[in-house]
């Protein structure tokens, strides 16, 4: 012990360590005094005495005798605080200082009985205005004191846990009288080793116990649930930062905090609701926690609806800017909860943060905090997330109003300013193609702003597309286009319904926002079906129409969504629309009919919730903003319920022999030497769909790719025959033509072999 024992009104261990809150001061100096007199005790018990230092700590003994010798002892302990010297000299301290404390409380009744006086006589002179008391500063020691109304032992308690945070040096003292090296911090076991009356101490045997229920002391390494408990030999603190409130009640807010409302200038938003709740914030009656739901999608304004309703009900709110690894600091929310009812403040939770609290679905952060009376405005992207959240704790959710077309078109343009001039057109399309929120539209135009000289239309829609977010999960796979317009050979009819679809996607921001539409079609984008055999066309088309439009193209198939995710499926698939809606992109849903079939008669739980499941995906489609294509080989099947909510059916036959030719020509790499192709025999002898065509040409390659760069016939005849087995579909040899000796010599050696 670094300190003089003999120095009067040493709160700490370390020199140069002031008095705080005056509050504090008395309790502080209890603890002191007490783990000294205790390191006395301590000498004595181990039959030992001090060393040269007389400020020295004594060493370890053997535990179990330790504790032998305390219930022993008692008695002696008792006497030896009378006559050894220096307990003695601790012992009158403790006398005197509880002496000044009493004569301090005598005081402050006579002030408070003064004033009091003084009240009622300016009440019978017609002023009114003079205050009774004079409060402790809030959040202080002994603000907390008054408030939570402790008794003397849980007042010398909540100092205890304080000592540790105050002074690094406590730590080694308290090891000595614990006599466990490891244990640098205080436990309840201690409090009855130093308190006069030990058994006192039992009252935070009841984990409801104030000092527990407001987040002021924690048990260390408990869990976060009051119902765990308290051990009695395990560590308890005061989270730093309470400590510092407790201490330093003027000091700023912690770094992890920052101000919602400051000088009234920041924009605010009022919601239809907010009257409403604002008022009933008001009228709680503030021993609970209180949960606000704000729900918006993700870069919208939730900091300004808890702006606004901060506003209407008078209420400082703080935001918590930062969390830390959870796993490691489970309690971290706690002290921040703790922290703000000391500091007289409501708390905001943004959507990155409370999306970090979400991850384990099954237990809700905000449980072990209902005894804390503040308000938490929690921002949210979705209903789902306050599933595992008590129902008694939350109070009606607030929506985040949502940028129209229009508004984003103003808002882009406040914000771009100057650099806003010739975007005007680029500027309605972006502001239709990407459905950005407030907060994601100021955070690209201060990234453009940063450019040297105007912002080009190229700079905008790439800056636009940067910031989307295409996480889908495991639900949807990206999808790279391969082919090229030109690539995709279909029959005459089909190919201007080809047309007419990306004619229609082009035209979608002039007809829902110039012509009107927008409102009876609920800004809804474009929904296709392609129909038709495999290897037909149709994740070709949906690929060309991905580089057509110039849009990113997710592949959803739902074979195996259904098969995975049996009970899940909705909640994946609203993964998929609420991502997807964000902004344009294609939604490519491939075997449609794996979940789009006919609706079928409810024979148990599992055939209601697939219908559930259909109806839930037609109700998102209809409102899907950008294009929807679904591929099925089974037209038929599909329910007509949802072949009503289609804007294009697009059917792609079997390739007839004009289109066959085209596709043998253009799937031939240039690379090779083609000229020994009889593209004719190919197109008419074999009625394949054009996937098929591309396999046999690029097994022939592979067949070939260790000679000259040069493709057969013989190559090609021997892969249209593996392919015909391959889809389990026969072909007579006079199809074959000149070619039928070959296949013929290749039937005989798959058979030899067989045999």
């Amino acid at each position: 012990m670094k300190a003089n024992l003999n120095e009067p009104g040493t709160i700490a261990f370390s020199p140069g360590l002031q008095k705080v809150d005056p509050g504090a001061a008395y309790w502080m100096n209890q603890v002191a005094l007490r783990l000294r007199r205790e390191i006395c005790w301590a000498w004595h018990q181990r039959g030992l005495l001090p060393g040269l230092d007389a400020g020295g700590l004594p060493p370890m003994m053997d535990k179990a005798s330790a504790s032998l010798a305390m219930a022993r002892h008692w008695d002696e302990k008792k006497r030896f605080f009378g006559a050894d010297p220096t307990a003695a000299y601790l012992t009158g301290q403790l006398e005197e200082e509880q002496r000044k404390e009493e004569q301090r409380k005598e005081e402050q009744r006579k002030e408070i009985m003064q004033r009091k006086e003084m009240q009622r006589m300016a009440k019978e002179k017609g002023n009114p205005g003079l205050s009774t008391e004079r409060p402790a500063p809030g959040g202080s020691f002994g603000w907390v004191l008054e408030k939570l109304n402790l008794d003397p032992t849980a007042s010398f308690v909540l100092a205890l846990g304080l000592l540790p945070a105050f002074d690094s040096a406590a730590g080694s003292v308290m090891a000595a009288c614990l006599n466990d090296p490891a244990m640098t911090y205080p436990t309840p076991a201690l409090a009855q080793m130093l308190w006069d009356e030990p058994e006192e101490v039992l009252t935070l045997a009841d984990p409801f116990h104030p000092l527990f229920r407001y987040g002021l002391l924690h048990p260390i390494g408990c869990g976060s649930s009051l119902s765990s408990g308290i051990d009695w030999n395990g560590p308890i603190r005061v989270p730093a930062l309470v400590a510092n409130r407790l201490l330093f009640p003027d000091s700023p807010l912690a770094r992890a905090l920052a101000p919602v409302t400051v000088d009234g200038k920041e924009e605010a938003v009022v919601t239809e609701s907010s009257h409403l709740l604002a008022s009933r914030l008001n009228s709680g009656d503030g021993d609970t926690l209180a949960l606000v739901p704000i729900l918006g999608p993700g870069g919208s304004a939730h900091v300004e609806v808890v702006r606004g309703l901060a506003r209407l009900a008078n209420r400082k709110v703080v935001e918590l800017k930062w969390v830390p690894d959870l796993s490691e600091n489970s309690r971290f929310l706690d002290a921040i909860a703790a922290l703000c009812w000391l500091k007289g403040v409501d708390l905001f939770l943004g959507r990155e943060v409370t999306a970090l609290l979400d991850r384990d679905k099954q237990v809700s952060p905000f449980s072990a905090l209902r005894f804390i009376p503040i308000n938490i405005f929690l921002g949210i992207t979705g209903r789902e997330q306050l599933n595992p959240i008590p129902p008694d704790l939350l109070l009606p959710m607030v929506e985040v109003p949502v940028f129209s077309h229009g508004q984003r078109i103003n808002h882009w343009k406040s914000r771009l300013g100057a650099g806003a001039r010739g975007l005007e057109g680029v500027i309605e399309e972006c502001a239709r193609r990407f459905r950005y929120e407030k907060e994601t539209i100021n955070g690209i135009c201060a990234g453009l702003g940063k450019l040297s000289g105007q912002v080009s239309e190229k700079d905008f829609i790439d800056a636009c597309r940067a910031e989307m977010n295409l996480d889908m999960g495991d639900l949807a796979q990206r999808v790279k286009p391969r082919f090229e317009d030109e690539e995709l050979i279909l029959p005459y009819k089909e190919n201007l319904q080809f047309r007419e679809i990306i004619k229609a996607m082009n035209g979608l921001t002039r007809v829902h926002y110039e012509w009107g539409t927008a409102r009876a079609w609920n800004e809804s984008g474009i929904s296709v079906l392609f129909s038709g055999p495999p290897g037909t066309g149709k994740t070709m088309a949906a690929e060309v129409l991905a580089g057509r439009l110039n849009l990113p193209m997710f592949r959803i198939d739902l074979s195996q969504v259904v098969n995975k995710y049996i009970g899940e499926t909705e909640k994946n698939l609203k993964k998929v629309f609420d991502t997807a809606d964000v902004s344009d992109m294609i939604l490519f849903f491939d075997e449609a009919d794996a979940l789009f079939g006919r609706r079928t008669e409810v024979k148990d739980a599992h055939d209601r919730y697939a219908n559930l499941e259909i109806s839930y995906m037609l109700e998102r489609m209809e409102r899907f903003k950008g294009m929807a294509i679904l591929a099925t080989n089974r037209k038929k099947d599909l329910d007509p319920a949802f072949m009503r909510r289609l804007r294009f059916i697009v059917d792609f036959p079997l390739p007839g022999l004009e289109q066959r030719r085209a596709i043998w020509r253009q799937v031939i790499p240039g690379a090779l030497d083609g000229s020994g192709i009889d593209l004719d025999f190919l197109a008419r002898q074999f009625p394949l769909a054009g996937g098929h065509i591309r396999s046999i040409v690029f097994n022939a390659c592979l067949q070939g790719a260790d000679g000259e760069m040069r493709l057969t016939m013989e190559r090609i005849i021997v892969a249209v025959k593996r392919e015909y087995d391959k889809i389990n579909r026969s072909v007579s040899l006079e199809h074959f033509g000149p070619y039928a000796d070959l296949v013929r010599r290749i039937e005989h050696e798959d058979a030899r072999h067989q045999d």
